[in-house]
């Protein structure tokens, strides 16, 4: 392990503390650098949970920190996706439409949670990948592999959302369950910002079942208010 020097250790923490951030009881923050791209320049903050105890990382445009209604994408990595350009899910059209939408805002933000496979890992992944293959839908295949059909949770969000003093969010998303768990954690969700992709012929069916399972694949408002008259 690479042990830094207490004045190397105090530059770095110091990109931190010009931004007014603590540490708090389930977030501890690494440092923030420039993160250049081909949607427009941006901020990364990675930090550490310790809820789940992995790394996950923010990315930022503009004045977000503390920000009411700032427009936000909550994205749940995706490597074969993501990294990878399979067209077998949305995720990397949904991550590269939210970036591109938050370059053209004065300011908002992208939470980019490690949590592969909709929570199952990228080797169980794999085996679900497979077992669609052999006919089965993601929600059938997850739960023939012992799992939820979904077993994400966005409360790592919630808290890296409080330590960044954000109470109000525009969301970017069609998932109806991002919308509940920022709710319910205090966080208000005053606009969601539908995310529109078009199918491919090897993501037509996912995007079938995503759209059976509750995701408002439209331009349906849902926001707390909703949650809270349902």
């Amino acid at each position: 392990m690479v042990r830094l020097t207490e004045e190397i250790e105090k530059k770095i923490r110091g990109t931190i503390e010009k931004l007014d951030l603590k540490d708090t009881e389930l977030i501890h923050f690494g440092s923030i650098a420039k993160l250049p791209t081909q949607f427009g320049e941006f901020e990364i903050i990675g930090l550490l949970s310790l809820r789940d105890m992995k790394e996950h990382a923010v990315i930022i445009k503009g004045d977000a920190i503390g920000k009411k209604d700032l427009p936000i994408r909550i994205h749940s990595e995706c490597l074969t996706g993501d990294a990878f350009t399979s067209l077998r899910c949305d995720c990397r059209e949904q991550l590269e439409t939210a970036m591109n939408y938050i370059s053209k805002q004065e300011s908002g933000m992208l939470v980019y949670l490690r949590q592969e496979g909709r929570g199952i890992g990228l080797f169980n992944k794999m085996k679900a990948y497979t077992l669609q293959e052999l006919g089965y839908d993601t929600n059938e295949a997850n739960e023939l592999l012992g799992f939820k059909a979904d077993e994400r949770s966005y409360l790592v969000a919630v808290d890296i959302l409080k330590a960044l003093k954000i109470k109000t969010v525009r969301l970017l998303t069609n998932n109806p369950k991002k919308v509940m768990e920022l709710c319910d954690s205090g966080i208000e969700v005053t606009e969601r910002i539908p995310i529109a992709i078009t199918p491919n012929v090897y993501n037509v069916k996912y995007l079938a079942t995503k759209s059976d399972s509750g995701h408002l694949m439209g331009t349906e408002a849902l926001f707390c208010q909703d949650e809270e008259d349902n």
